[in-house]
């Protein structure tokens, strides 16, 4: 645009304001700054690119030579209206963004496809939608946001706090988001903090279901006290499946385990030993470096296992049983959270 596009009346009384204060030596008094604010946000609205704005306002002093210090305040007073003007747009934009993400983690189809358009989203495609738990300063949203979209552009990741869990929703085809999404709640996040991966689905009914995927991994992830920051939902697909019929995992938990709870030193520390176990694929020495303990006394507690149960880790068909009755048991919170 140049000088000649700007709407001739923009600047207004601009130049009158530089003559009168050329003739008195007075500066601009605080309606005149005012004004001249107004004008600055009036040029950012309409597009007007800030070096013709300025230009504009220099050229309005032509012949003016006693009006240097007004001019000064002046263009100062119209950048500052300038850019009001545009971290307004900014921050418009940036709740729009986080409106569109939550419409589509709950699934509100309104306009959807429409909306996705604008932020340059194509919602026929497949999404991956990964959550961390365990923020603490929302600050933290504004950055991994911007350092985000600053290396794989705003077209192809999305930002918000759901639920609790800062979410980010990436195209499937770009996998090293996720990896960058994680290192930055890594550096970010206190201790404690873990990410969810959901799989990748198609269009934004997809999402929805990657998102509540990658929550569910994370709430998986706390019920089985799994000692990993990343957990995908890809990796526990079983868990889901063991809890659609919650009366069969009981009985079996119950049939199973419940001769622990007899135990001397109660049921949980023969527990956390099947754990350890099941974790170091049967090596007794690596499991007892896990529990702190010796060999031998991991080697007892297996035998009292055996002994109280009839089920023993060592056994393929046993162990199989024992390790689901165990997962089970975590999952479903045994025996306080049974309701027999």
């Amino acid at each position: 645009m140049a000088l000649s596009e700007m709407p001739a009346d923009l600047l207004g009384e601009h130049r009158q304001v530089l003559a009168e204060c050329a003739a008195t030596g007075r500066l601009p008094d605080r309606a005149a700054f005012d004004a001249c604010r107004a004008v600055g946000t009036r040029a950012a609205e309409l597009g007007v690119p800030l070096r013709v704005l300025v230009d504009s306002a220099l050229a309005a002093a032509d012949g003016l030579s006693l009006a240097l210090p007004a001019l000064r305040r002046t263009v100062s007073v119209l950048i500052e209206g300038y850019e009001r003007a545009q971290l307004a747009a900014i921050r418009s934009e940036e709740a729009a963004r986080r409106e569109f993400v939550d419409d589509l983690l709950q699934g509100r189809a309104e306009r959807l496809a429409e909306r996705a358009e604008h932020f340059g989203l194509r919602m026929a495609e497949s999404y991956v939608v990964a959550a961390a738990c365990g923020m603490r300063d929302s600050d933290h949203l504004d950055r991994i946001e911007r350092d985000l979209i600053t290396r794989f552009g705003s077209h192809n990741v999305l930002v918000a706090v759901r639920d609790r869990l800062l979410v980010c929703v990436t195209p499937a085809t770009l996998p090293a988001a996720v990896g960058e999404f994680t290192h930055h709640v890594r550096g970010r996040f206190p201790a404690g903090w873990r990410v969810g991966v959901g799989r990748a689905h198609r269009g934004p009914g997809g999402v929805v279901t990657s998102y509540r995927e990658a929550a569910q991994a994370l709430e998986l992830a706390d019920a089985l006290a799994l000692r990993i920051d990343v957990v995908k939902a890809a990796d526990l697909l079983v868990f889901p499946v063991l809890l659609r019929d919650r009366s069969a995992i009981e009985d079996l938990v119950t049939s199973v385990l419940s001769p622990l709870l007899g135990a001397r030193g109660g049921h949980e520390p023969l527990l956390e030993t099947l754990e350890a176990i099941f974790a170091s694929q049967g090596n007794q020495t690596a499991a007892a470096r896990r529990l702190g303990l010796s060999t031998r006394a991991v080697t007892y507690r297996l035998e009292r296992i055996r002994r109280l149960t009839g089920f023993s880790p060592d056994d393929p068909t046993q162990r199989f049983t024992l390790e689901t009755a165990v997962l089970g048991a975590r999952l479903l919170g045994w025996p306080a959270g049974f309701s027999h």
